[in-house]
């Protein structure tokens, strides 16, 4: 049995760990080590005397793994942008953002829907997490739609999908983790996030506002907000604005020039920042103290889940994997295109069945490869790519795809996470309601996705001003 074999045994296991119900960590740990003990010992042809050897250098390969990947520098990002999210929800931030979007927008057709999505997208800006997003807003936001009339299913809905905006709009824990598996840019997949964030939420307020002309009573618009009213909003939703514009500052620079700093940089001095109002705000140690509990707890579960897969990618390595799927899908008789709209698919239903970080963790090392290969490779030049960008652009593209199919992930049943953490903060409502809540944000996300695939400028005009 050669080593592409034994790869594809050993992933197949590992799927099916996961479909049995083992954490993604642990399966891919597992069937990592167990991989590396394999393609090891099938080097000394299965000689029972040197399967102590394979095992000992399995174990110390694996082992190598966690500090000598997650030491880098860029996933400090992770924390300290979930610790914005957290501490901003606290100081009350997230309540001003979503009055002030509620005064300024709650006039159109289903407009207090169409406020929660842009106060969400506006929360996203600071938080990084849409398990977080979809939490704060839970609590927020759906008993003042229920106040007016709205169904209780799609109110739901509207959180759960607004919560996923936090995957693509910077600051995005998820993006980071990306770049870091692909080894690109950091800071041009955030700045490519955002223009593609803000559209998404374009395309669900549209949906929101043509469902609430069409059917009577669906979403009445709340009047009735003066201008004072509406100004007077303003002032304290301006901290959100402010951590926003430092993080895109030190990301990119608008002025000219070198940036101010790096994404860390920024995302720590936007972390501190947003500490200091959350203290003038009124916020005391308990609620410091569960901010800070809340963001462990967040990055904990994030990291673990990188050390195990990344055991994993460690035995693709040495069994040749991502090689050979580069090889087969090149020399398939389709389309590009064709090919790349197929891998989106299978992340659609990949996603039905796993969480969207362990999704694009798993299947990143062996399908990342085989797009850039589509295009040409990660070094040609966008005159002679097939998608008509350059390698590291379409890292870039691919990356806000696949990242809005994880944002997809999110609310698809049956592991769709946002929808299980709605469920749970209002325990009026049953996970089957949110998922029925959810369905018409399928035909939004569908919509989007298809216009990032046909438009790639969509994504890669603000990364190509950096």
């Amino acid at each position: 049995m050669d080593s592409i074999e034994i790869g594809l045994w050993v992933t197949g296991g590992m799927f099916l760990l996961v479909v049995l119900g083992m954490r993604v960590a642990f399966a891919a740990a597992f069937a990592g080590l167990v991989g590396l003990i394999w393609i090891f010992w099938a080097k000394k042809g299965y000689d029972p005397e040197d399967f102590t050897w394979a095992l000992t250098v399995a174990v110390k390969t694996a082992g190598q793994v966690p500090h000598g990947k997650v030491s880098s520098q860029a996933l400090s990002l992770i924390p300290t942008f979930i610790l914005i999210g957290y501490l901003a929800y606290y100081a009350g931030l997230t309540r001003a953002l979503f009055e002030a979007a509620k005064r300024w927008i709650a006039w159109v057709p289903g407009g207090l829907a169409v406020s929660t999505v842009f106060a969400t997208a506006g929360f996203a800006a600071v938080s990084g997490a849409s398990v977080a997003t979809a939490a704060v807003f839970a609590r927020i936001a759906i008993p003042e739609m229920l106040k007016v009339g709205y169904d209780k299913r799609f109110a739901a809905g509207v959180v759960a999908a607004g919560g996923t905006l936090a995957s693509l709009i910077p600051p995005s824990a998820i993006l980071v983790i990306y770049a870091i598996i692909v080894e690109q840019d950091v800071g041009k997949l955030l700045l490519a996030g955002f223009i593609p964030g803000m559209f998404s939420a374009v395309i669900y307020a549209g949906l929101i506002i043509g469902l609430a002309l069409v059917l009577p009573n669906f979403g009445p618009p709340v009047k009735g907000f003066t201008w004072k009213q509406r100004f007077a909003s303003l002032p304290p939703a301006l901290p959100i604005v402010a951590v926003v514009v430092i993080i895109i500052f030190f990301v990119y620079n608008p002025f000219g020039g070198d940036a101010w700093g790096t994404p860390t940089e920024g995302g720590a001095i936007g972390a501190f920042i947003v500490f200091l109002m959350a203290v003038f705000r009124g916020m005391r140690l308990p609620e410091l103290k569960d901010a800070l509990i809340e963001t462990a707890k967040l990055s904990i579960m994030i990291f673990s889940i990188i050390w195990g897969v990344l055991i994993y990618v460690r035995f693709l390595g040495f069994a040749d994997l991502p090689t050979a799927f580069s090889d087969w899908i090149n020399s398939l008789p389709y389309s590009p295109m064709l090919i790349l709209i197929c891998i989106l698919l299978g992340y659609a239903v990949l996603g039905m069945f796993m969480d969207a970080i362990g999704m694009l963790l798993l299947t990143l090392p062996v399908v990342y490869p085989a797009v850039m290969a589509l295009n040409g490779g990660e070094m040609v030049s966008a005159a002679d790519s097939t998608f008509g960008m350059s390698g590291p652009m379409c890292a870039v593209w691919f990356g806000i795809l696949v990242v809005k199919m994880a944002e997809f992930c999110l609310i698809t049943p049956p592991i769709g996470l946002n929808c299980f953490v709605v469920a749970g903060v209002r325990p009026d409502l049953t996970v089957q309601d949110v998922f029925r809540g959810v369905t018409p944000f399928f035909i939004a996300d569908a919509v989007t996705i298809a216009l990032l695939v046909a438009f790639p400028a969509i994504v890669l005009w603000l990364p190509s001003l950096a």
